[in-house]
Parts: C-alpha cells; sequence; structure tokens
C-alpha cells in the first residue's frame, strides 16, 4: 500500500524531504512497512511552480489548499510554511477533514497548540510536531517516551541558533552585539528582522512546547518570562570569564513547590557546565531528572537536513500507527493542571554591574541596601573606570524573584548608583 502525503510549503525544510526518501529508502521502508508518496505540493503561486519545475522538481504543484483537503487519498498533510496564518486555518482544515498533520511550526504550536490539539483528538488524527523544537535533536520524543517513567524536575536549554552563534562571537572573539548581529545578518542565520531570536521569543515559544513534554504542563506564552541578549556589553562578557563564566541565551524550566516556571534570559553558566561548551549555530536541551540524573541532547537546531529528518520521523511514525490501526493517539500524553510558581520559590544567583562613585563608604552603602533584602554577597570585584567612578560586579548567593524586584528597585532610587545590568548564574 502506498500512503500519500501533501506538503503545504516547498521551502529549505520541504525539499529536504525527498532527499531523505530517495537516500534513505529501505530503512524508512522497513520503519514505515508502507510506501510513502509525495502527491501534492501546495506553493504560493504560478510563478513559483514554474521555477521549481524549471529546477528539476517533477512533482504535482497545486496554488489552492482545497485541492490537498479535497483529495480523499491524501491522509497526511504536512505543514512547513512558518507563521501563524494561513498555517492555522490549513492545519484546522486539514483536521477537520480527518487528515493527521505533521507540522515543525514552533510559533503556532506555543500560542495555538491547545486548541489544535483539542481539535486533532476530536477528529481522531494524529497532530506531530518533533521538529518544532531544537530542529534537528529528537527532544520531544525522547521526552514523551524515554522520560516517561522519570520524573523531570528541570530543563535548561540553548534554543536558538541564532543568539547562540552571536554570543559564541562576542564571548570568543570579543565582539560587540552590533557587529555580532551584522556578522549572523550576512550569513543568513538572522532575520532583516531580528527581534524574534535576539529578543529571546523563539525560545520562550520552544519553552513553552518542552513545558508540555517534561512537565505535562500548557504553559501560556505570556507566562514565559523572556529577555534577550541585545544589553550584554563586552564588559559583562569580559567579567563573566573572569569570574569563571561564560554568557548564554538560556532557556529555563523548572519545578518547585508551588509550581512550574519557564524563562529565558542571558545566563552566567560555570564554565564547566556542559552548556557552556555549546558553540555557534548548535542547540542543546540539558534534563534534570530523579532517575537519570542529568543528561544532555546536542545537535543542530535548524538546517535543511537535520529539520527534515524530524518531520520525516514524524510522517513514518503515523504511516506505521495507520498500517497498525493505532493511529490518533496524542504525540504527548502527559496532562496535568497548570499552576504556576510563586515568585518567592523561583530561586537563582544573581549578576549586578553598577557604576557608584569611587570613594569611601560606597561598598558599605551598597551592602546595606543588599543586606535590607536579605541578600548575601557571593563574589565582589570592584574596576576603578576614571578615578570618580568605579564599576561595582556582584554575585550573590541563591535568591528569589521578589528579592530580585525589591533591590532592583531601591538601587534605581539611588542618585549616585547605576545598575547597568543583571544576569542570572546558574549555581556550580
Amino acid at each position: 500500500m502506498t500512503v500519500k502525503i501533501g506538503l503545504l510549503g516547498f521551502g529549505t525544510v520541504a525539499s529536504g524531504l525527498p532527499f531523505l526518501l530517495q537516500e534513505n529508502a529501505e530503512k524508512i521502508q522497513q520503519a514505515a512497512q508502507d510506501e510513502i508518496d509525495i502527491a501534492k505540493i501546495l506553493v504560493r503561486d504560478d510563478a513559483e511552480k514554474e521555477r521549481l519545475e524549471a529546477a528539476g522538481y517533477d512533482y504535482h504543484f497545486v496554488t489552492s489548499v482545497d485541492e490537498i483537503l479535497a483529495d480523499n487519498e491524501i491522509q497526511i498533510v504536512v505543514e512547513l510554511m512558518g507563521r501563524i496564518e494561513p498555517a492555522k486555518t490549513f492545519i484546522s482544515r486539514a483536521l477537520e477533514a480527518g487528515k493527521h498533520v505533521v507540522t515543525a511550526n514552533k510559533d503556532l504550536l506555543a500560542v495555538h497548540g491547545k486548541s489544535l490539539r483539542s481539535l486533532a483528538t476530536q477528529h481522531g488524527v494524529a497532530l506531530y510536531y518533533e521538529a518544532a523544537v531544537a530542529g534537528g535533536i529528537p527532544i520531544l520524543r525522547t521526552l514523551s517516551n524515554s522520560f516517561v517513567s522519570d520524573k523531570v524536575t528541570r530543563i535548561l536549554g540553548v534554543l536558538n541558533g541564532t543568539s547562540n552563534f552571536m554570543m559564541t562571537k562576542m564571548v570568543d572573539e570579543g565582539w560587540t552585539y552590533e557587529k555580532a548581529l551584522k556578522t549572523a545578518q550576512e550569513l543568513g542565520y538572522a532575520e532583516s528582522d531580528p527581534t524574534n531570536d535576539v529578543e529571546g521569543i523563539d525560545a520562550a515559544y520552544k519553552a513553552v512546547i518542552l513545558s508540555q513534554f517534561a512537565f505535562g504542563m500548557t504553559i501560556e506564552f505570556d507566562d514565559v518570562e523572556h529577555r534577550g541578549i541585545s544589553t550584554i556589553s563586552p564588559e559583562d562578557v569580559a567579567l563573566a570569564q573572569e569570574l569563571g563564566y561564560v554568557i548564554k541565551l538560556v532557556g529555563d524550566i523548572r519545578e518547585t513547590t508551588s509550581g512550574l516556571s519557564a524563562e529565558v534570559s542571558p545566563t552566567f553558566l560555570p564554565k564547566a557546565h556542559p552548556l557552556a561548551s555549546v558553540n555557534g549555530v548548535m542547540n542543546a536541551v540539558f534534563v534534570e531528572s530523579i532517575g537519570i540524573g542529568q543528561s544532555m541532547y546536542y545537535g543542530p537546531g535548524a538546517g535543511q537536513k537535520p529539520t527534515a529528518a524530524s518531520v520525516m520521523a514524524d510522517i513514518i511514525r503515523i504511516v506505521r500507527r495507520l498500517k497498525d490501526q493505532t493511529v490518533g493517539k496524542a504525540f504527548n500524553e502527559f496532562s496535568r493542571p497548570l499552576q504556576l510558581a510563586a515568585p518567592e520559590d523561583v530561586r537563582s544567583e544573581y549578576y549586578f554591574s553598577i557604576v557608584a562613585p569611587d570613594k569611601n563608604g560606597t561598598l558599605l552603602q551598597l551592602a546595606e541596601i543588599f543586606n535590607a533584602e536579605e541578600i548575601s554577597f557571593k563574589q565582589i570585584l570592584q574596576q576603578v573606570a576614571d578615578g570618580h567612578q568605579a564599576r561595582l560586579v556582584i554575585i550573590t548567593h541563591s535568591m528569589s524573584k521578589i528579592q530580585l524586584e525589591n533591590v532592583t528597585a531601591r538601587l534605581a532610587k539611588m542618585e549616585d548608583f547605576t545598575l547597568q545590568n543583571t544576569f542570572k548564574v546558574l549555581g556550580e
């Protein structure tokens, strides 16, 4: 039997699927136990259709999604268009038409995943999206299957290749944020509008999806606190190095006594931590659990073949389930009510960079401000800038989000003190 699939979009990732079907035909055939045929491909317009045909692609290209949705022979729809619309409408219509769906669309799943999963359940069809998080790392199925008997307590992830490439250049070569961004754009890693990558939005979308698989809770995107790398200065990078750390943009999801906390922020990682050596456009997910302990999953976060391999794995799984007549089971079966952590339970060490007058009593004054919030110092470094001003760098012991808010507010009221930056520090 042949299972026919319809592709929505034929960009970089989608054009990697024929390559895998050809190069790995024997293994795919054995795993799926049926033939897989790309029956129709939706493209933007006739001009794109002509361009692809001229490039040698011999497929049935269509310019209307209805030609795929109304085709009863097509059982699986693969959405690789990106963005929220029209992808959401097309996926919803495919599910309603009783077609199984595979997608790599993290933005869509983070914002509308709940309603789409519910629609899939309602119509007894599969909705799979392994490629939506860290494209080339099979992390979702690992959490869903291999961790089924284990309790995950925390996930730390370098989840965005663009920002990680930039941070690697800022750390290894002392580049400014501006120079790193310009190079990332020239190399095609960063969009002309890089906001999603550099401000932590893309990583926050992935944190939403990881939360579901690791903790069974569907957290809203708005509940994932996120900040990006644009405020990091070469001085911060150099100071981190001096104090024994590397700065990375890190997604951090953990379960506290009161509930789940998820955030994306620049973080000081101890140089010995496995995530500290994840460089360039690579991604990694570091899992802490009560059974396995600590484990890390490393690989490319994007790219044609890595992402296509994850998409194809989902297609194969659905084809096999169609054959075994077990299709329609949820991609992730772990689910429990969302309970958000209380801010006082979300604790970390923090880095503060403060410019203050270079005079006697300044350090004492600073100590009193932190002491008033019951925050103690772990490391302190003083650098004289110009004889009048000094930069004071503090790494605190563990403190809560409430304490962080309070001490930041106190520092803001001090006329002589300028708080330049504050970042989370992962304790040893």
